[in-house]
């Protein structure tokens, strides 16, 4: 039994003929209890499984994955997904899976409409989506639905039953991380939750984030902290943020829910001078620049390229080796300072 039984073995074993084993193997027609008895005990003993890599191949049958995502082009946060993608492609090449990529830029609503528009009409077999536009999101989610096109996201989640599988991180979770951690470093006084370039209202994500580290402080008995949030654009974000440092004297903590940490803490740099402590997201270089400086405190690492491949093999799980996905899959919340940094640069 050491060796991988092939269906002639199984029926010669169980002494039943090769269609009947292949019924049972497949579910498909009616055999007799005595036979089925049979079968069943010569795979339990062989602990047999079918060969699906093999049963996909001979098929023909070639999935068509595309991704949808943010130009890295225009936000740099999005490069690793590129590694990813390619060490998916590399990984499952021998699998007949074909996996495109498309971009939108991250600024514009339209361009994630048209993008979705031209993905839909290509008609895959799934879509692996980064759905930074919650409500055009939403709406993309349904269209591919109604056309039978499976859909994972990767990075900010959409509340709808028509996601198969969803990889990221829990944000309000990594909100209160960074709340315990500005509880840690900062003095008393006034907190700023910024958020830069995005839509509050239409970013889910960003709310998720300022809704964990707000509950935090709240749950907390003389915290001291007066907490406020404040939304900058990245036209004119420089003059808005300055005419706030001098308008807030006794701020001495931000938390900066996007990956622009750095655009912040150039300012700090210069024109601030108290120490206020900083705690952002991603391992943007200009980032871990400004980290090894001492100018941010932490950085939160969402690990984008993590996210992608997961997402991409999940969909290989599922069409090749006939795997359920599960619903969700949650990373870790991985916390970066000037003392471990180097260990997550590749």
């Amino acid at each position: 039994m050491n060796k991988k039984l092939t269906i002639k073995d199984i029926a010669q074993l169980a002494g039943v003929s090769k269609g009947t084993v292949d019924r049972v193997l497949h579910k498909r027609g009616k055999v007799s209890q005595k036979a089925l008895d049979s079968i069943n005990a010569v795979l339990e003993q062989a602990d047999y499984e079918p060969n699906l890599i093999a049963r996909n191949l001979k098929n023909n049958k070639i999935y068509t994955v595309c991704v949808v995502l943010p130009d890295p082009a225009s936000d740099s946060f999005w490069l690793p997904c590129i590694k990813g993608i390619e060490e998916a492609k590399k990984e499952f090449k021998a699998f007949n899976l074909s996996i495109s990529t498309y971009y939108f830029d991250p600024e514009n609503t339209e361009s994630f409409i048209a993008v979705n528009k031209t993905v839909l009409d290509l008609a895959p077999d799934a879509v692996l989506l980064a759905p930074i536009f919650y409500k055009e999101a939403q709406n993309a989610v349904e269209k591919y639905n109604k056309h039978n096109i499976l859909v994972n996201t990767f990075n900010n989640q959409v509340e709808s039953g028509e996601v198969k599988n969803f990889v990221g991180q829990d944000l309000q979770q990594s909100g209160r991380i960074a709340a315990k951690l500005m509880e840690v470093i900062a003095q008393k006084g006034q907190i700023a939750i910024i958020h830069i370039d995005e839509k509050f209202k239409n970013a889910i994500h960003m709310q998720e984030k300022e809704k964990g580290f707000r509950n935090y402080f709240a749950q907390k008995e003389n915290a001291d902290y007066n907490i406020i949030t404040l939304n900058l654009k990245r036209t004119n974000y420089e003059i808005k943020f300055t005419d706030f440092l001098k308008e807030n004297p006794s701020l001495t903590g931000l938390f900066i829910t996007t990956s622009k940490a750095y655009q912040i803490a150039e300012i700090i740099q210069e024109t601030s001078q108290n120490k206020i402590s900083i705690i952002g997201y991603d391992l943007l270089d200009k980032n871990i620049n400004y980290l090894n400086q001492g100018t941010i405190d932490f950085l939160i690492n969402q690990n984008p390229k993590q996210q992608v491949y997961l997402g991409i093999s999940f969909l290989v799980d599922y069409f090749v080796f006939g795997k359920e996905i599960n619903n969700t899959t949650l990373l870790p919340i991985d916390i970066v300072n000037s003392e471990n940094a180097s260990y997550y640069m590749e």
